[in-house]
C-alpha cells in the first residue's frame, strides 16, 4: 500500500499518473487483474472475471460527474476545509463533502477513495471479489482472508508488515497518506498514515487529515486520539520513521508473499 496524501489539487493532478510499481508486491493469484484509465486517474481492478468494460464505464461515469459538477462549482476544488453541496450534486460529490466534513478538510481529499470505492461497490454486483486501487487507496470486498502490504517510504518498517483483512471485515476502504512518498498534497510528514473504514472517500480524508497532523514520531499519540473522533473510522496505523502508532480494528501480521 503506496503512501499517497490527497489533497486539493484540480481533478487530474490530485489523482495524477505515476508507475504504480508497488502493484508488484500484491498478487492475488485467484483474480483477475487489470488497468484502467480515463485521463490521469489509473486504477488497477482486481476481479473474479474479466469485468474491464464494466470497470470502463463507472470509471467514466463518475470521472465525468465530478468534472461537470467542478465545472459549474469550481469553489468545490479549490476547498481547504469542509463545504456543503446542493441537492443537484452527484452522489459522489455529496459523498465526498460528507467525508470532508467529518476529517476537516476539503473535498478533494476524498477524490481518489471516492472513486474507487463508487467503481468497487459498481463492480461487486457482479463479482464476489473486488478489489480496486486507485494511487493507495483501496477498496476491498472479499469472501476470504487477504493481506494489504504496508508501503511506508524510507521508514525500516515499509514493506515489513502487513494488514490482515477478514471477508466479515469488508467491504473496506484502506487509504493511505504521505508527507514523505507520493506526489499528492500532505501537509505533513508522516512516511504513511492508514486509515480503515467501511467507506472509502471517508478512510480517504481521514487519513489526509490525521497525516497532516504529523511532523515527527511525537504526534503519533495525538493524531490517533484525533481518529477517535472521527465517525465511521475503524482503525488506524500512523509510520513515522521507526515509530509506529495503532488504533481501533486493526491485525498486522509479517508481509510475506501472496
Amino acid at each position: 500500500m503506496p503512501g499517497a496524501g490527497h489533497g486539493n489539487d484540480d481533478l487530474n493532478s490530485a489523482i495524477s499518473y505515476q508507475p504504480r510499481l508497488y502493484r508488484d508486491w500484491t498478487r492475488d493469484r485467484d483474480l483477475v487483474s487489470c488497468s484502467v484509465v480515463a485521463g490521469q486517474t489509473d486504477l488497477c481492478v482486481r476481479t473474479t472475471r474479466n469485468l474491464r468494460f464494466r470497470a470502463v464505464k463507472l470509471l467514466s461515469k463518475y470521472r465525468g460527474q465530478l468534472e461537470r459538477y467542478i465545472e459549474r462549482h469550481p469553489e468545490f476544488e479549490g476547498a481547504l476545509a469542509p463545504i456543503s453541496v446542493g441537492g443537484e450534486a452527484p452522489e459522489i460529490a455529496k459523498a465526498m463533502a460528507r467525508a470532508a466534513e467529518i476529517a476537516g478538510v476539503g473535498p478533494m481529499a476524498a477524490v481518489a477513495g471516492a472513486i474507487a470505492g463508487f467503481v468497487g461497490r459498481g463492480l461487486s454486483r457482479y463479482s464476489e471479489e473486488t478489489i480496486i486501487e486507485n494511487g493507495g487507496d483501496i477498496f476491498l470486498q472479499s469472501s476470504r482472508k487477504r493481506l494489504v502490504g504496508v508501503f511506508a517510504g524510507e521508514s525500516p518498517l515499509s514493506g515489513s508488515i502487513a494488514l490482515e483483512i477478514q471477508p466479515e471485515e469488508t467491504p473496506l476502504g484502506i487509504c493511505t497518506s504521505s508527507g514523505t512518498v507520493g506526489h499528492s498534497l500532505s501537509f505533513g510528514k508522516a512516511d504513511a498514515c492508514i486509515v480503515l473504514s467501511p467507506i472509502v472517500e471517508i478512510a480517504d480524508a481521514a487519513a489526509t487529515a490525521l497525516g497532516n497532523r504529523i511532523m515527527s514520531a511525537a504526534d503519533i499519540p495525538a493524531a490517533i486520539e484525533a481518529a477517535k473522533l472521527m465517525n465511521e473510522v475503524a482503525g488506524v496505523v500512523i509510520i513515522k520513521g521507526d515509530q509506529m502508532g495503532v488504533w481501533g480494528k486493526v491485525k498486522l501480521v509479517p508481509q510475506r508473499e501472496q
